[in-house]
């Protein structure tokens, strides 16, 4: 084609490819920041698409939702004006894992994305296939599209999601195919091997989707939403909406000996599968091998909206080829005559080494190309959703010619994902737990605003008057914290009956507020009846106060841990350090490090494979530098 051939659909200052969870937050950023972005999709219906489970949130990921909700982003206002169901997980448990997770209608989730997109100025959206990024000198300068239509722009995101080259796998049938039957991508992934990427394969899976009516609901348990309900965002504005029962119910000895019998039909003991799939969500047929002592499974059957009779069901993601799931489905507890809607099947797809990226995810072969979202090897949709909120304001940053906007992992699970991916990597789809964060107790989903929106508003993908908001309600929670330390509840008899009602000492004589808080036994409600002025406290505050008081011991010690840790994560490791030519480290260590290129001796010191010894000798050598 000739370049007086080319027809040029537009330049901006960002092009985001990919309308997927991180799609679609990287480009709302750019635009929350006064800057022209282009959203280009494959597919318009596939904007915000939920191709797997119809929830959002849960352990770490309500976090990381409620992280993406301070910072101006679009996932927790999305779920909250969609939800079929709200329930608050792990209460048993201390505050630190507690987790909002919400079922919700597909597709008006779907529905709520799109509006707001649509409606945000700056950004614009093209339905068109990307298969050429354009690079200049070093620095991405646009993308190509399969009709050779060129878009420019000073900064790139790329989000494909499980695109990249996709297959789909039903026994032996192997499709060229994106999820729920979309176009996959072709010729990106060549694009980017050619540009020096380094790619590999991963693989994920989803469950069959059945017929409600097919369903014999009289034998499982009922899983009910939380009557009184905590919301992910504060911008939200729908209020007791109908919720939506999801049901528990078993595989069955006749489950696993159907699995067992057609293994050899299974595509990935085939051989068939050559991805690596997600070791913390296998399949049912792995469930069975792996754990051959177990005599049953959990399955949850989760309503995916409304306006569908469709049924997911959760923990039975599958492979298998169709007739041998009927079958499985079949053997379930209460599903014995189980109408598939859908079959399950696995996708394969084409990921991008996350090592190769920075701290601010973007690349580090071009400037101004960024990435986010499962084609970086994560899995789910708030870890995808969390990646391009962060990548779309670095690439904000980089076209205002700001420094990079980087959360440390004592700062948020945002900082423990794109650490984790950019210094560790990964073989298999990353999936976030609470485990993984080293000061999780500082990193509650209740405290998310105080940690990070004033950060969103310092980039300015958040207003300044929710900063004002915000000073407002921390000055009420100090307030009530130095009250409840300083007021007295004296040994009365009605205070000591009430105590001993729940199970708790009596007191002898006056006692803070706060130290009864401190009891393991005592609520925020329980202590209202003795301090009935803490009725006047709204709830989202009594809930911090509750725990600022309850675990300000613990909060104190994180935080001298916090301390010592930013010590070695501040203590910044200078740009082009030629790790290969440091005597001393280990051939590994050496390795690891020329590739992955750390910014500071904490980045340094998580590389697996690089130990100890190898920081000592590296602070040796830089120090005498």
């Amino acid at each position: 084609m000739s370049v007086d051939q080319v027809y040029c659909g537009g330049e901006f200052d960002c092009i985001v490819v990919g309308a997927g969870h991180a799609g679609c937050e990287a480009a709302h950023a750019v635009a929350r920041m006064g800057l022209s972005v282009a959203l280009l999709t494959q597919s318009m219906e596939a904007i915000a698409l939920m191709p797997c489970n119809p929830s959002v949130g849960g352990p770490a990921k309500g976090h990381v939702v409620a992280e993406i909700d301070a910072l101006g982003g679009l996932m927790g206002y999305a779920a909250d004006m969609s939800f079929v169901q709200m329930r608050t997980l792990n209460t048993g448990k201390g505050p630190a894992v507690q987790a909002l997770r919400a079922q919700t209608d597909k597709r008006l989730y779907q529905q709520v994305v799109r509006e707001l997109l649509e409606r945000t100025p700056n950004l614009r959206i093209i339905q068109a296939s990307v298969v050429e990024i354009l690079v200049e000198s070093g620095v991405a300068r646009g993308v190509r599209t399969h009709t050779g239509t060129i878009y420019r722009a000073e900064a790139v995101v790329v989000t494909t999601g499980t695109y990249m080259e996709s297959t789909v796998i039903v026994g032996a049938s192997i499709i060229a195919s994106g999820p729920n039957g979309l176009m996959p991508s072709h010729g990106l992934a060549a694009n980017l091997r050619a540009l020096g990427f380094r790619l590999g394969r991963l693989k994920t899976g989803t469950p069959p989707r059945i017929h409600r009516r097919s369903i014999h609901f009289d034998r499982m348990e009922e899983q009910r939403g939380d009557a009184s309900y905590t919301r992910f965002s504060r911008r939200s504005s729908r209020f007791a909406p109908e919720q939506m029962s999801c049901w528990l119910t078993y595989t069955t000895a006749a489950t696993h000996e159907i699995i067992r019998s057609n293994l050899h039909r299974s595509p990935l003991y085939a051989g068939l599968i050559a991805g690596r799939g997600p070791r913390y969500c296998p399949s049912i047929e792995d469930k069975v091998v792996r754990f051959a002592d177990k005599e049953r499974h959990q399955i949850f059957l989760e309503p995916e909206g409304y306006s569908t009779e469709e049924v997911y069901v959760q923990g039975f993601s599958t492979s298998l080829p169709e007739d041998v799931q009927v079958m499985m489905l079949r053997s379930v507890i209460g599903l014995e005559q189980a109408e598939m809607m859908r079959a399950g099947y696995a996708i394969e797809y084409d990921f991008v080494d996350p090592t190769q990226l920075t701290l601010a995810l973007e690349s580090k072969l071009y400037a101004g190309l960024f990435f986010a979202g499962q084609i970086n090897g994560s899995s789910g949709y708030e870890e995808a959703a969390g990646q391009g909120l962060w990548a779309g304001i670095n690439a904000g940053a980089k076209v205002r010619g700001l420094p990079p906007f980087v959360l440390l992992r004592s700062e948020a699970y945002l900082g423990v994902l794109v650490d984790d991916l950019v210094t560790k990597g990964t073989s298999e789809p990353y999936r976030l737990m609470t485990s993984r964060a080293e000061h999780r107790l500082l990193l509650r989903f209740d405290n998310a605003e105080s940690r990070l929106l004033p950060k969103g508003v310092e980039v300015g993908v958040v207003p300044e008057r929710e900063l004002v908001r915000l000073r407002e309600d921390e000055a009420g929670i100090r307030q009530w914290v130095e009250y409840l330390e300083r007021r007295k509840v004296s040994p009365e008899e009605a205070v000591n009956r009430h105590l001993a009602s729940v199970f708790s000492s009596p007191i002898e004589h006056n006692t803070a507020a706060a130290a009864l808080l401190r009891r393991p036994e005592i609520t925020w409600e329980r202590l209202s009846v003795i301090v009935p002025e803490l009725s006047e406290v709204a709830l989202h505050l009594a809930q911090r106060v509750s725990i600022e008081v309850k675990y300000a011991g613990y909060i104190a010690r994180q935080c001298e841990a916090v301390e010592l840790f930013q010590r070695l994560e501040l203590k910044a490791i200078p740009n082009g350090v030629r790790y290969s030519e440091m005597r001393g480290l280990s051939l590994e260590a050496r390795e690891k490090l020329e590739r992955v290129q750390p910014r500071s001796y904490g980045q340094a010191s998580r590389i697996s494979g690089v130990s100890p010894a190898d920081i000592a000798m590296l602070m040796v050598h830089l120090e005498r530098r």
